[in-house]
Order: structure tokens, then sequence, then C-alpha cells
């Protein structure tokens, strides 16, 4: 009886919190974010908040600071990714678990969405930057970057419409 109670109250807490993230658009807050790669004065796999707004996007996590301005934003492509659950040290030498442990741990993912931009520095530069977010982020980044004045190559309407319809080679 203890256990059941236990799990009931569980379960709402769960619930009540997924509900709250859900209802708390992105657009509104700054987002979470991983640098993958390529932001200029950001080390690679920095974790730290993403923020649209006054045309520019702003990057902060703890002292480092890195404002871009959206028109210099060539290029924005969303996409979804996975990664392994247990990562790192751990992860590395989990693979010399007996038995094949260590590839059905690396079976164990989770989905998070990527957005990566293409821009322009000030002495007119090409550079390229990937990010890493919860599921659900990447469009609304899209979104409010191309409000503020980026640009895309694949417009939110034909990413959607190719990623359904089979290619004409695939037909013939």
């Amino acid at each position: 009886m203890f256990l059941l109670r236990c799990l009931v109250a569980a379960a709402a807490v769960t619930g009540s919190s997924f509900a709250q993230q859900a209802q708390t658009p992105a657009g509104d807050a700054p987002v979470k974010v991983v640098v993958v790669k390529g932001l200029s004065g950001v080390k690679d796999n920095t974790g730290g908040t993403l923020a649209i707004g006054d045309g520019s996007m702003h990057f902060a996590h703890e002292g480092i600071k890195s404002d871009l301005a959206t028109r210099s934003i060539e290029d924005v492509v969303t996409g979804d990714d996975s990664q392994r659950v247990i990562r790192g040290t751990a992860g590395t030498l989990s693979w010399f678990a007996p038995y094949g442990a260590g590839r059905f741990l690396a079976l164990f993912r989770t989905k998070l969405d990527t957005v990566t931009i293409k821009y322009r520095d000030a002495d007119g530069g090409l550079h390229g930057a990937i990010f890493t977010m919860p599921v659900g982020q990447a469009a609304v980044i899209k979104k409010d970057l191309l409000a503020q004045g980026a640009q895309t190559t694949v417009p939110e309407g034909e990413a959607k419409s190719a990623a359904t319809t089979p290619d004409s080679k695939e037909k013939q």
C-alpha cells in the first residue's frame, strides 16, 4: 500500500512538472542550449542560455556572453537528433563491459533538437555554429530568428514537405 501511494505521488509531481514545462513558451524566456561548435568566443560543448530579441541572438554562460546580430545570419537549419544517455568517461568505459553490456547501454538514447546557423562576422568572414536543445525548441528559435531578420535556405513549409515526400529518384 505504501508503495502504491509513493507511485501515485511521484506520478502527480511528474505530471505537474511536465505540464508547467509545456506551458512555458520558448519565445518569451531564454532557452537552455549547448553550443556544440562554432560560436566565436565560446568553447565547444558549453551549456548556457539562448535568447533572441532586439535584432540579435544572445548566448550567455556564467561570465561568457556572445551577441550576434540576426541580420548577419545567412542560414538557419533545424534538425532532430539523439545522444547517448551515459556519456563521458563512464560511457567510453562501458564499451569494455563483458558480454556486450556496453553496446547494450549505448542503445539508451535521449532525443534533442539542433539548430545550425551560418553567419558572417564584422570582417565578412563566414562562420557556422551548432546548438542542441530540448525537443520542440528548435522550430521556435528558428521562427524567432527569421522574425528578427535572419535568412534561411529551407523555409519551414518546404522542410516539412521534403521530409514527408519521397525523392523523385525513388519513384522511378
